[in-house]
């Protein structure tokens, strides 16, 4: 009787986590129509403020867009809603025109708020991300024309920036594809040849591609891609990811991602059941497992998730971002549903009830970008830009409603 009714509150809660994250997609989704669309130039605004004020000659970034483009393919294959498919349409229009270089291929970095080529270096993880929302528009869209892009896209990459001798990607390139000083994809990122951030949206491209086009190949990369992680990426006494290497795989960095941490934790087992190798995914649980429970030193008591931790200097940055929080929603969920240990369920749980409680925008909509240590909006952060898509929280929204659709209990 007792373990009936424990069964019960847990349908039940799963239930109402459901329906909260139904209505917040809905909610992100709406926000993205009514102000990401750029009327008078095309495509989308580059850049919006909190209060939701336009910079209209903002650049337009490619990872930008891919992500819009990937998040209303997806929301559309969850459920078929025309104006959905309609913003992935000119998303994709967008793309295609105005970001893949058509004489040197790949993805320019950036163009400006015309539509012109502004930043013409080729950062692989643009190119992913590409990859990524052209394999989720296809699917959505049924256009071979966007299946033969993104396959191309891949191609360049095994050729131009793959290591066939060490093995893993290089970070970037001019735009005719030869080296470049500056690998960097943001000012505070190392300037270094391998990283963690691009290895792991270049694996959850390939992991969507993969779904369309089941290449041999392609499915190698997608193992050589886990074993990067299991032998390079996470570090095997801490179980938290290395950010940084050089092209020799020598570690060059002791910064603690937490959001890129559990990330992690439910991307690699993704990959690893595409490709339906049992063996592989057994030790990859174990893994995902793991880094979930070294994330959890992370966690406030507020449920929220802070950002990073420099181990060196045991110094803490005492913020909470919307993507962090987003990506523990999902991991933790993820370590419950393979361990069964509902601490993971609870503190999934809880992350989304503090994204309720700090992180929505409850008066201009979306998510803010984060917040302070003491609980103040960050100031002078986008709500649209660069960096800041639709993509981690509305996939957010759309894997766990899939995961408790699928059943879990």
């Amino acid at each position: 009787m007792q373990e009936t009714a424990h069964n019960t509150n847990i349908r039940q809660q799963l239930t109402s986590y459901k329906r909260e994250l139904t209505g917040q997609l809905s909610n992100i989704l709406d926000y993205w129509l009514k102000n990401a669309p750029d009327s008078v130039n095309g495509g989308f605004w580059g850049q919006i403020d909190n209060e939701n004020q336009v910079n209209p000659g903002a650049p337009k970034g490619s990872v930008l867009n891919a992500r819009i483009l990937w998040s209303f393919a997806a929301a559309y294959n969850q459920k078929p809603d025309e104006a959905a498919l309609q913003m992935a349409h000119r998303a994709y229009e967008y793309i295609i025109t105005h970001f893949i270089d058509h004489e040197f291929g790949g993805v320019y970095w950036s163009v400006d708020y015309r539509g012109h080529k502004l930043d013409a270096k080729k950062q692989v993880y643009a190119s992913a991300f590409t990859i990524y929302a052209l394999s989720e528009y296809y699917k959505a869209s049924g256009l071979e024309a966007a299946k033969n892009q993104a396959v191309d896209l891949y191609r360049l990459l095994v050729d131009k920036s793959y290591d066939h001798d060490r093995t893993g990607y290089l970070e970037a390139f001019t735009r005719d594809w030869q080296p470049i000083n500056d690998l960097r994809l943001s000012v505070k990122d190392a300037n270094e040849k391998k990283t963690m951030n691009t290895h792991l949206h270049i694996l959850e491209a390939y992991t969507n591609l993969y779904r369309i086009w089941p290449d041999e190949r392609l499915e190698r990369q997608i193992e050589v891609l886990i074993d990067n992680f299991c032998n390079y990426f996470i570090d095997a006494q801490t179980h938290h990811l290395v950010l940084f290497f050089d092209e020799d795989w020598n570690r060059r960095s002791h910064t603690v991602s937490y959001g890129h941490d559990i990330e992690a934790a439910w991307l690699l087992l993704e990959a690893a059941e595409v490709t339906g190798n049992y063996t592989r995914q057994a030790r990859i649980k174990k893994i995902c497992l793991e880094i979930a429970e070294a994330t959890r030193k992370g966690l406030d008591a507020d449920g929220g998730l802070w950002y990073e931790y420099e181990p060196l200097t045991q110094h803490l940055i005492k913020e909470k971002h919307w993507w962090v929080q987003a990506e523990a929603m999902v991991g933790f969920f993820n370590a419950w549903q393979i361990s069964g240990d509902e601490k993971y369920f609870n503190l999934s749980v809880n992350n989304w009830a503090f994204v309720k409680d700090r992180i929505l925008d409850k008066q201009n909509g979306e998510w803010f970008w984060g917040i302070t240590a003491d609980s103040h909006v960050m100031p002078g952060q986008d709500k649209v830009g660069l960096w800041k898509c639709p993509y981690h929280n509305s996939r957010a929204c759309i894997e766990i409603i899939k995961r408790i659709e699928k059943g879990t209990l």
